[in-house]
């Protein structure tokens, strides 16, 4: 073998020992990357059911309860939390029927009803989760950092609903009664709220001045189409109009109707 052979061979070996070594290490940076999402993953999920106080066995249901539809990257609005959501609305409604049925013997259908509207509504569910500290779970798509609040917010009613349907496709129906009752036993103790519709009750106050049924006007609607936001203006002959924005027509129509009642000094509507 001559020595220009022998440099020949030599020099390849080393080559592809480089290249071979060059590769190995990108290689080797995205695994240790990769255990290291997984391993923050595994830990913020187990944090998220100690809150819940509940460990799941499938835990693509728990990543769905927290999938705000703009994360996904497809179309398919199945793979957000709102079929859990759907689900977990229902078994909320029937523990908490339970729960008052029991607790309020002498209580009629009326007051049943007018408890279980109270403890069910979204502003509940969302007082659940943010007590729980569900808010920054979420997953959220790419939005600007103000329009990710208002959709933290804005959800965490429907993700509280989400989290119950997914511990009753997972644990059961015991599983989700412990946690509708570890976390609305004392709510529902306190005394219940007035349910009343402030658009009722501004309606009422006019009539009762001789005023014809309040108006309500869509001023402006504004935001991307998974989170709208509308400004709506209610108006009265002979009254300043007085507007309200909200995530839908009916929650602007509401807040819009508050604020004429606050501006008229009229007790009696809830927007809460």
């Amino acid at each position: 073998m001559s020595n220009e052979t022998a440099i020949s061979k030599s020099s390849l070996k080393a080559a592809d020992g480089l290249a071979s070594e060059t590769g190995a290490k990108p290689a080797k940076t995205k695994r240790k990357k990769k255990a290291a999402r997984t391993s923050a993953a595994k830990a913020a999920t187990k944090l998220v059911e100690e809150r819940i106080g509940h460990s799941f066995a499938d835990s693509a249901l728990l990543t769905t309860a927290f999938t705000h539809v703009s994360a996904l990257k497809s179309a398919r609005r199945t793979d957000s939390y709102q079929r859990l959501e759907f689900l977990g609305d229902h078994v909320l409604g029937l523990i908490v029927s339970d729960m008052l049925y029991r607790a309020f013997p002498k209580a009629d259908e009326g007051e049943l009803s007018k408890r279980l509207a109270d403890l069910v509504r979204k502003e509940a569910c969302a007082d659940v989760a943010r007590s729980l500290g569900f808010e920054e779970a979420i997953k959220l798509g790419s939005v600007g950092a103000g329009a990710g609040a208002r959709l933290r917010k804005s959800a965490l009613g429907d993700i509280c609903e989400a989290v119950i349907g997914a511990i009753f496709l997972d644990g059961g129906y015991k599983s989700a009664v412990s946690f509708v009752e570890r976390n609305w036993t004392e709510r529902m103790r306190k005394p219940v709220r007035p349910l009343r519709d402030p658009k009722t009750v501004l309606q009422e106050w006019a009539q009762g001045k001789g005023l014809p049924t309040p108006s309500y006007r869509e001023v402006e609607r504004t935001g991307p189409h998974h989170d709208p936001q509308f400004r709506v203006a209610v108006e009265l002959p002979g009254l300043k109009a007085a507007e309200g924005i909200g995530g839908s027509k009916r929650a602007a129509e509401k807040v819009a109707a508050t604020a004429m009642l606050a501006r008229e000094g009229v007790k009696g509507g809830n927007d809460d």
